[in-house]
């Protein structure tokens, strides 16, 4: 009696599910050595700043007061004054080099293709690199205040959170609302990553993806400059890129963040669908 054969296109012990560990991913990634220079970069910018205090003299402009002009009244004030630093460009590069680099790179590599005959999904692949470009985006993004409030508390002593409206956070109240401004920050550049990953998915050169997406995140904020564009500058990710300053009000104010956060949550799924759509039909040769 013959015994029928059951094809099957799995080899034997194959699992989808188990190939391209995240610790394996977090681990390739971390190694690299532009990996290592911006979080280098970005634990030194707290010390250069500090040393230009030192030489320059407390910041102050007549008339017109901001965090910077404030940096020096204490630690939790010169953590605040790095993350006002880092919004709107110095934090955008490192999201859009974690995020746009690492597809592209591999194509450029041509290392790609071996990825995919492993074979690793491609929608796996996308996930797995995706989710290990936001956890070193957000180690980044973390990194700048966090070194800024030891560095400024080792310089100026611990105390009450100076507001440039004149008033003043106790110590005690001012570390959670930082956390709630960084958390923001992080979503609001969701939108800079998510852009950076679709352009990454969609060509070979890494710096042409991390170029793209620091470009067009420029080019919404000169636009969001232009107050002739009146209510459409509030469809623009630029628009609410400060908005974490309301968690640092007396009483602490959501509605620009909500705002801010749902309009880059909003881009970031489209431009990932778009992603996985254009990735799923690529002939990849690189």
């Amino acid at each position: 009696m013959s015994v029928p054969v059951v094809e099957t296109d799995r080899a034997a012990g194959y699992s989808p599910h188990r190939t391209l560990p995240l610790r394996t991913e977090a681990l390739r990634q971390l190694r690299r050595r532009r990996t290592l220079i911006i979080l280098a970069v970005l634990l030194a910018l707290p010390f250069v700043v500090l040393v230009a205090f030192q030489i320059g003299g407390t910041p102050s402009r007549p008339g017109q007061t901001t965090f910077i002009d404030l940096a020096t009244a204490s630690g939790p004030n010169f953590a605040a004054t790095m993350l006002f630093m880092g919004t709107g460009f110095l934090l955008v590069i490192p999201v859009a080099l974690f995020c746009g680099d690492t597809v592209a790179a591999e194509a450029s590599w041509s290392s790609l293709r071996y990825l995919l005959a492993a074979p690793v999904p491609r929608t796996r692949l996308l996930i797995r690199k995706f989710t290990v470009g936001l956890l070193f985006s957000a180690a980044a993004i973390v990194l700048l205040p966090l070194v800024g409030l030891a560095v400024g508390t080792a310089a100026y002593g611990w105390g009450d959170l100076r507001l440039p409206t004149g008033d003043s956070l106790p110590a005690a109240t001012a570390l959670p609302r930082l956390a709630i401004a960084v958390a923001f920050v992080f979503l609001g550049e969701l939108v800079v990553g998510a852009l950076a990953f679709y352009l990454s998915t969609a060509t070979d050169a890494p710096l042409g993806a991390v170029g793209g997406a620091v470009f067009i995140s420029i080019v919404t904020g000169v636009l969001d400059a232009i107050t002739a564009l009146g209510g459409l500058r509030e469809w623009l990710p630029a628009h609410w890129q400060y908005a974490w300053a309301d968690a640092l009000q007396p009483h602490l104010e959501w509605g620009g963040m909500i705002q801010g956060v749902t309009l880059s949550l909003s881009y970031s799924v489209i431009l990932l669908a778009l992603a996985v759509r254009g990735f799923a039909r690529k002939d990849v040769v690189s």
